[in-house]
């Protein structure tokens, strides 16, 4: 729901690609920063009071948002602030998220669990931006206020998790040594650098979505409720993945899997970029959605599954670094890169060069093409 809203608000206060650009930038900048001390925090301190810390700091961002939309000021640096705290939030909350939640449920059900995790976060993916859409119908500070109070939902809901520590680092290592832990460890398993880097560039290029306000406002011509509904596409088409994986998870192949899923990514990008057609668009975005869970589904279990626990914020903090990289950094670089070449250009240029990464990586990562099972 803000992503819509502050896409559709930016974009209509500037016309410029490149301030949809800067949304991402500055979440990604204070991100990047602190994520590896975030990493640090969540296997040193109770991992569910960091997750209510953060969420409390969130929930006090958007009613700012909130209060300064509905006083009418147009000028957009407070949202660019605004995201900017978001991304220090986030820094601290993912990587203590991502590593608590393996240790909630038996390991040889992990997988379902991620599969039925994906599953319901998709379903949000799915009515969110649509619902935003229509909310911004009645102003967009009716859905800065709305996404303030279901905060203080999660908030609350946050309190039903369980404490959770990590295990103590072995003895004998200095504080620099452990804080680099995570680091040593990815840089050392290549399957788990594989995966989390073809993420980080694959995402990074073929950042399409950051441009779905100049496609529903200048190339589709379908105002906001059609942005909303470009929002939902892909995780409509990530959901029933999640949901199929649920019932029928990959024990088989997985490394061919996941390379096949981020190579449908990119031709769905190249057919969205395309397309003038809505229908068309949404299944390109549809079928974009479910390219990029199936990669998301084997990169969570590799990673979550393959790292001590003593580790496991660490890690969790460079995959989030990676993951945060693709995400905000690649909707700067689409920002820029339309802004140079034009919305349609950039999102080409995005697909191809995805492609590409997919090609370069089976050959970089061969033990990542022939990887068969998970665990």
């Amino acid at each position: 729901m803000f992503a819509v809203a502050v896409g559709w608000q930016v974009y209509a206060l500037t016309k410029d690609p490149l301030a949809l650009g800067l949304v991402g930038l500055c979440e990604f900048v204070p991100f990047v920063c602190l994520v590896l001390v975030g990493g640090y925090v969540a296997d040193h301190v109770d991992r569910r009071k960091i997750l209510l810390c953060m969420w409390t700091a969130d929930a006090l961002g958007l009613a700012s948002v909130c209060l300064v939309t509905w006083a009418h000021i147009t000028a957009v640096w407070p949202i660019y602030l605004a995201i900017g705290v978001f991304g220090t939030t986030r820094a601290f909350w993912a990587p203590s998220l991502q590593a608590l939640v393996p240790n909630l449920v038996p390991l040889e059900e992990f997988p379902r669990a991620l599969a039925v995790n994906g599953t319901l976060f998709q379903a949000a993916v799915i009515v969110g931006p649509a619902l935003g859409g229509l909310l911004f119908l009645l102003g967009p500070e009716i859905v800065f206020g709305v996404c303030a109070a279901l905060f203080l939902l999660i908030i609350i809901l946050g309190y039903g998790l369980p404490p959770q520590r990590a295990r103590p680092p072995p003895p004998g290592q200095t504080t620099d040594s452990r804080f680099l832990d995570g680091l040593r460890y990815v840089l050392h398993q290549r399957a788990v650098l594989g995966v989390i880097s073809l993420d980080l560039f694959a995402v990074l290029f073929g950042g399409a979505t950051a441009l779905l306000p100049i496609y529903a406002s200048d190339v589709l011509h379908i105002g906001p409720v059609g942005l909303g509904l470009l929002r939902t596409a892909p995780g409509v088409g990530a959901a029933l993945t999640a949901g199929l994986l649920t019932w029928h998870p990959i024990n088989r192949h997985a490394g061919s899997v996941m390379f096949g899923g981020v190579a449908l990514f990119g031709i769905s990008t190249l057919v969205f970029g395309e397309s003038r057609i809505f229908v068309v668009s949404l299944l390109a975005l549809f079928v974009l959605g479910a390219g990029d869970m199936l990669s998301v589904y084997i990169r969570g279990i590799l990673v979550q599954l393959r790292t001590p626990d003593s580790i496991r914020g660490r890690v969790s903090a460079i995959s989030s670094m990676f993951i945060g990289a693709s995400n905000e950094l690649g909707e700067f670089e689409s920002g820029v890169t339309a802004r140079w070449f034009g919305a349609v250009r950039a999102v080409l240029l995005g697909g191809t060069l995805t492609l590409v990464v997919v090609a370069g990586w089976m050959g970089l990562f061969p033990e990542l093409r022939k990887l068969d099972r998970l665990r």
